[in-house]
């Protein structure tokens, strides 16, 4: 049997990858703690759920536009206004089913054959595969653990080749928990404004989960705006992971083209996701900041702990729900029966003898590091960082 040549160009995500050994290990009949997935652990908010189950009585069960009941559209710039001072008009939105279909569709949109993509590392596993299922070059950009993990624009000049089409980065970021100032996206603005051919994603999904004050886009320089591809959804700040949706604000004629591979595509997102998603939009955000609280608590635990353990490295997350904890003085350590020799080693070490599912930060692109996802409970949290502390504690030279 020949299928296509194109599945050889990209991995499965190693986030569903760990996923996966989990639930295996817990078919076997085996207590398995997953810090690996980035889901939140909390319930969809009521107002959303009552929008939803009122979307189903009134019959919104027909064909949506493609880019987004314009309803939909006009709530979302009306997001933009209240909590990012920008404005955007219904004909800068689509809608798409999940903001992994929107990251998809834009690089889709923008990349041809060759170009470039500059990616910095540590950087969410799935950027560097839909780059390669269209065609794309990636150029990864190696950050440091000294400069929490973000760029700075000495790093992104020299990245710059005339092949440069395209970046794409994340704040808050996943997997580090990173977070640009304004100052900082203000000096990375100025190297593009020297290089008006490169386009920019900012995903911008965990926007609201932010522990050092509001968020910071870079689409505020308006210089950039007209090239800036924001990528953001209701699956972080809204616990709405399995409704699938997300959505582009970008320049009208990205999001034209966007609304054309989309139709090919999946054409609009779930129409009573769509309607839920107005309410969700437009109403307080309330359970939002409510989560934002719990989420904080749980860093904080997470941190006391990962920091009493020999030998890791830890640069505090400012937002998001990860931490990318360097754990590369582990590497040639044995418990006597397993040695570990790097931190895919150590993630398999910690799912089969400790039972704990972590991801490894190779997928990330920095080889010294797991994640460990704290959008669990803190009974959770505690029970796999205390099973972590033991486990690694068996590691000798």
């Amino acid at each position: 049997m020949h299928l296509s040549s194109r599945l050889e160009r990209f991995n499965e995500p190693e986030t569903l990858k760990m996923a996966k050994l989990g639930r295996e290990l817990r078919s076997q009949g085996i207590d398995v703690i997953d810090l690996s997935l980035g889901e939140p652990d909390f319930d969809t908010p009521e107002h959303i759920k009552e929008a939803a189950r009122k979307a189903v009585t009134d019959n919104w069960s027909h064909y949506p536009p493609v880019a987004g009941y314009p309803e939909l559209r006009e709530a979302i710039c009306q997001k933009f206004r209240r909590d990012n001072n920008l404005e955007y008009k219904p004909e800068n939105i689509i809608v798409s089913t999940g903001a992994k279909q929107s990251l998809a569709n834009a690089v889709f949109a923008v990349v041809d054959d060759g170009d470039e993509v500059i990616i910095p590392t540590p950087y969410w596993v799935t950027y560097s595969e839909i780059v390669k299922l269209g065609g794309g070059t990636v150029k990864l950009v190696r950050t440091s653990l000294e400069n929490d993990y973000k760029l700075t624009p000495a790093e992104l000049e020299a990245a710059i080749t005339p092949k440069s089409k395209l970046f794409i980065f994340s704040s808050p970021s996943n997997p580090t928990g990173g977070v640009y100032s304004k100052e900082e996206l203000a000096a990375l603005a100025e190297v593009f404004k020297k290089h008006p051919q490169i386009f920019i994603i900012s995903d911008e999904i965990y926007e609201y989960i932010n522990y050092v004050g509001g968020h910071q886009s870079i689409a505020q320089f308006p210089e950039l705006k007209e090239r800036i591809i924001i990528i953001n959804g209701l699956s972080k700040g809204f616990a709405m992971t399995g409704y699938r949706l997300g959505y582009i604000a970008a320049n009208a004629a990205i999001v034209k083209a966007c609304e054309k591979l989309q139709g090919q595509f999946t054409s609009g997102a779930t129409a009573v996701t769509q309607r839920a998603a107005i309410t969700a939009l437009t109403s307080p955000l309330d359970t939002t900041w409510d989560m934002l609280k719990e989420f904080k608590l749980r860093k904080k635990r997470v941190i006391e702990l990962l920091n009493a353990i020999p030998g890791v490295k830890l640069s505090e997350p400012d937002g998001a729900f990860y931490v990318f904890p360097d754990i590369s003085a582990y590497f040639g350590k044995s418990d006597g029966q397993e040695t570990i020799s790097n931190s895919d080693d150590l993630c398999m070490y910690l799912l089969n003898k400790a039972h704990v599912s972590t991801v490894t930060g190779r997928a990330f692109g920095e080889p010294n590091c797991i994640r460990i996802s704290f959008a669990n409970s803190m009974a959770k949290i505690e029970g796999g960082l205390k099973r972590i502390t033991e486990a690694m504690a068996k590691l000798k030279a």
